[in-house]
């Protein structure tokens, strides 16, 4: 089985943002890894089978080595799994804990440290496994879950994971203060523990908070400051494959095997995490200073052609998108309080994706490393719809300009560009992140290109990438049109990202046949434990997505990845890698 690691950081929503620009960037929920020059101390050690040796390994597993992991943004330095808020501390952070389920090339749930079992999708049993050992040599009991569960909910609690407990029976009266536990959460023995959710659901379990805490280490530590603890920023603690020994924060992380680790002892002796900037990737795999590493889809071809490292590619979980600000929400009433009608003609946004060459602009930014996607679900996703069922709008400039003429934006003053029905000016505000990397203001550019050759003018603003998102939240003047990416998790449910009385949903779309359906999808009652008519529920909600286009779906991107071919037992699949334990160094 498989501990597939790529899942845990899509459990906060607003995370994959973070996630999913930075991949970009990457690239990749934000905007750390946008390629400052860093000079990174050298970490890199003999193992006596350098990268660059052009001999083929043997496919044997060595005894030890070391792994030079490496990656290509700065990370944020929160070391601590139920606190950190970017990938590249996730990737940090991934080899030394584990989480109390896996999931498997299907994206299935699967028991990992912890099984479970219920009758109603309302109240779980879960059972540890026994002889599991903390790092610092405490053994692993489900109270140490407990614990976790309880620091997200308190009220000082300053990271992004109460969603994954708010749920539990009773964790709102913890967070509020009004009781001094959380009901729903039973201890039977050190082993087994009863979680009561607050109402069945089919994603009980895939929401709930999987990684422990261990009670020992943060003995002393108020919930208030755990975030800015040297605990939290200078070392870790978990049950992992490998121990942390060694922080020089934005360079190096170097880990140590976990002779203890209850699947068996990893079979490399150190990886070290190296932080390099994403111009140097190439000359870093060619030279064999690092072994793993993501790639940014333009360098793909370069990988593919070196001697010493395989390109591995695998479905990604994330898309692309263009957005429509279609009002302004009030997040204390939870709902949209002022409506934009600029965009809420369907026939414009018809046209304007009919403009866009969807093909074109990935081979173009993206090397080809991804293809055209027609709703907010990647085409992996086992909850995606048939793409047969769904309006592909394909490149059509010319059925741009129809359907803009019977809409009624037409040139009135024969100065190139259309005006809007009334005869005024209509120009298309489109806002995209920036950074250092060259190619976002180009494809950005890109984009406002293809909508001035069918006579709509646009003028493009790039906005720092640490201050994009608050403004789309804050729904700021002048951002009407903008580009964005998100992506699905094991739990697909995606009502976070689109219900009408969610902040996350950017666009202010407020659909109440969207809502239903949404409701309908976790709703016991009405899909049972079926996943299939689960699916089907989605696959109406997608098809309803692609033909009213709250947003233009753009691009689903390949995941990417240049790996020495010294190294050996690394696997991946559209739910990202196995655990690290099972890596090793090919004689």
């Amino acid at each position: 089985m498989k501990n597939k690691r790529s899942f845990y950081w899509l459990m906060s929503l607003m995370l994959m943002l973070t996630l999913f620009l930075a991949a970009c960037n990457s690239d990749a929920n934000g905007d750390s890894g946008d390629g400052e020059d860093t000079d990174t101390e050298d970490t890199t050690e003999d193992t006596g089978s350098e990268g660059d040796s052009g001999e083929e390994a043997s496919g044997e597993p060595q005894e030890g080595g070391t792994l030079n992991y490496a990656i290509d943004g700065e990370p944020e330095g929160i070391l601590n799994v139920h606190y950190y808020g970017t990938a590249t501390d996730f990737e940090i952070i991934q080899f030394a804990v584990d989480p109390l389920f896996e999931y498997d090339e299907n994206l299935a749930i699967q028991p990992n440290v912890a099984d479970w079992s219920t009758e109603d999708n309302k109240v779980y049993t879960f059972t540890f496994e026994e002889g599991i050992k903390w790092h610092n040599g405490d053994e692993l009991t489900v109270e140490d879950w407990k614990f976790a569960l309880e620091t997200l909910a308190s009220p000082d609690y300053e990271g992004p994971r109460y969603a994954n407990v708010e749920t539990i029976e009773g964790a709102k009266a913890y967070r509020d203060g009004e009781a001094d536990s959380i009901s729903g959460i039973e201890v039977i023995s050190d082993y087994e523990i009863k979680i009561t959710f607050d109402k069945a659901r089919v994603n009980n379990l895939l929401n709930v908070w999987s990684y422990p805490m261990n009670r020992s280490y943060w003995e002393g530590v108020e919930v208030a400051d755990i975030l800015d603890s040297e605990k939290t920023r200078q070392s870790m603690m978990g049950t992992g494959p490998f121990k942390l020994t060694k922080v020089v924060p934005g360079e190096s992380y170097q880990f140590e095997a976990n002779e203890d680790y209850w699947k068996g002892a990893p079979k490399l002796d150190k990886v070290i995490v190296k932080v390099i900037d994403n111009k140097a990737v190439i000359g870093a795999l060619e030279n064999g200073d690092v072994d793993m590493v993501p790639v940014h889809p333009t360098l793909g071809e370069q990988v593919e052609n070196m001697e010493n490292v395989d390109l591995v590619t695998y479905p990604g979980l994330a898309y692309y998108y263009v957005g429509f600000k279609f009002g302004k929400f009030d997040n204390e009433k939870k709902e949209v309080v002022e409506q934009n009608d600029k965009y809420a003609n369907l026939e414009l946004r018809k046209a304007m994706y009919h403009a866009i060459n969807r093909d074109e602009w990935i081979d173009a930014f993206f090397s080809g490393y991804g293809s055209k996607v027609n709703a907010p679900v990647p085409t992996a996703h086992w909850i995606a719809a048939d793409q047969d069922e769904l309006n592909d709008y394909a490149y059509d400039p010319e059925k741009a300009k129809s359907l803009l003429d019977e809409a009624g934006y037409k040139d009135v003053n024969d100065d190139g560009f259309r005006e809007d029905p009334n005869g005024e000016e209509f120009v298309i505000n489109f806002a995209h992140y920036s950074s250092t990397n060259p190619t976002f203001e180009s494809r950005a550019k890109a984009l406002t290109q293809y909508w001035e050759e069918v006579g709509l003018k646009a003028e493009l603003e790039m906005i720092e990438s640490s201050l994009y998102y608050d403004k789309l939240e804050k729904d700021a003047e002048g951002i009407e049109v903008y580009f964005g990416g998100w992506g699905t998790g094991s739990d697909p449910d995606p009502s976070a990202l689109w219900k009408s009385d969610q902040l996350w949903n950017y666009t202010r779309w407020v659909n109440e046949e969207s809502d239903q359906l949404l409701e309908d999808a976790i709703d016991i009652d009405v899909v049972g434990t079926d996943q299939e008519k689960r699916k089907e529920v989605y696959a109406e909600w997608q098809k309803l997505l692609n033909e009213q286009l709250p947003m233009l779906y753009i691009a689903e991107l390949q995941e990417i990845y240049g790996v020495n071919k010294r190294v050996g037992g690394v696997e991946f699949d559209v739910s990202g890698s196995n655990s690290p334990h099972e890596w090793y160094i090919q004689n």
